[in-house]
């Protein structure tokens, strides 16, 4: 018993810190505080961030993205339209990238926003033209059209918002694994120690 508690305990710990260790360097929990996203995501809804390098990021992705000369410096959260090199153009909540139009069952806003006006830009490269879900409430690139045609710098994504949980299923999953092995092995070890606990002085031995 005290040799697989020896084992197993160690394994435990090792899976503990392994996981935390890995979840610290790709993964942040974040809470919405913004209407932007709405009806994807709600003010006070809480989501997992995973980081990702620049090359990573894909059109349609949800980014956490930090734009120093906008919003006080708060990294916001918004989707992605248009990456380096896209011509990106729109009115209302109808959007085109390279010329085909997006289908976006994501934007329910029932009115289109008059107010944020007709676009038609070319993206710079290394850069991202993002809007926000809820169209009439968004202040997204469609607001910073003399900058730069509106993008934010691709190197400002902080992460992505995690759709799919398989990773952080695994990860809990490992996790737990590794605080049943730590708590059986501890559990073996004590076990094992009451057993060899010697005799007080003067206690009956048994003879063979």
């Amino acid at each position: 018993m005290r040799d697989t508690a020896w084992v197993l305990a160690p394994l435990g710990l090792a899976l503990l810190a392994g996981t935390a260790v890995y979840t610290l360097a790709n993964y942040k929990m974040v809470t919405v505080t913004g209407d932007s996203m709405r009806p994807t995501y709600r003010p006070g809804d809480r989501l997992l961030i995973e980081q990702i390098d620049a090359n990573a990021i894909r059109r349609g992705d949800v980014v956490l993205i930090e734009a120093p000369e906008r919003y006080q410096a708060e990294p916001v959260l918004l989707r992605i339209t248009g990456m380096g090199g896209d011509h990106v153009s729109g009115a209302g909540n109808r959007v085109t990238v390279n010329g085909k139009p997006l289908d976006e069952p994501y934007v329910t806003d029932a009115d289109e926003n008059v107010m944020a006006g007709a676009y038609d830009v070319k993206v710079p490269h290394g850069r991202l033209f993002v809007l926000g879900d809820h169209r009439t409430n968004a202040n997204d690139s469609r607001y910073h059209l003399s900058e730069q045609s509106g993008s934010f710098a691709a190197s400002g994504v902080q992460g992505r918002a995690l759709e799919d949980s398989a990773a952080p299923n695994v990860l809990t999953t490992i996790g737990s694994l590794g605080i049943v092995l730590t708590l059986i092995g501890v559990a073996g070890y004590v076990a094992r120690r009451r057993a060899w606990r010697p005799l007080p002085p003067g206690a009956p031995r048994a003879v063979a």
